[in-house]
């Protein structure tokens, strides 16, 4: 059946299908082999190529265009931040907050757990603290919180 139909058009569905695959794998990487064999469907219109050339110009055209064009589409897909954090730091200010212990914090030892704003979270401290007491947010490190006792 294959045998009857014309290359240029094997070559323009194949490429389809190819750039139809990126939406399965994405990676931005199919589209480009799927233009180049759309392409070399293409010039097959107008240039009468055996089946070696037209595999040499496909991989020419779709490693071209992989290369030169890659970095510039990505562009396109990439999302936008409408307000960033240039410094990196945590969006939200803890220090100065009010927490509960729920379990003994005990200074270098990763048992300690606050309760802050409904959430239970590892804390540390420079001096024991027993379950139940209230204590003071000083910074947050990660997913651990350093804290004092309230005074």
């Amino acid at each position: 059946m294959l045998e009857n139909f014309p290359p240029k058009y094997l070559w323009i569905l194949m490429g389809l299908a190819i750039m139809a695959m990126e939406l399965f794998m994405p990676g931005f990487i199919l589209v480009f082999f799927g233009l180049g064999a759309v392409l070399t469907g293409l010039l097959l219109f107008f240039l009468p190529l055996g089946v070696n050339a037209q595999l040499v110009l496909f991989t020419v055209l779709s490693l071209v265009l992989l290369v030169l064009f890659r970095k510039l589409a990505q562009g396109y897909f990439i999302g936008r931040v409408s307000n960033p954090n240039p410094s990196g730091a945590a969006m939200e200010v803890f220090s100065g907050e009010t927490a509960v212990v729920t379990e003994d914090i005990v200074p270098n030892s990763p048992r300690g757990k606050v309760e802050f704003h409904g959430t239970s979270w590892n804390a540390d401290a420079d001096t024991e603290i027993k379950k139940g007491l209230k204590v003071t947010v000083l910074e947050r490190r990660s997913l651990t919180l350093k804290v004092k006792p309230l005074v």
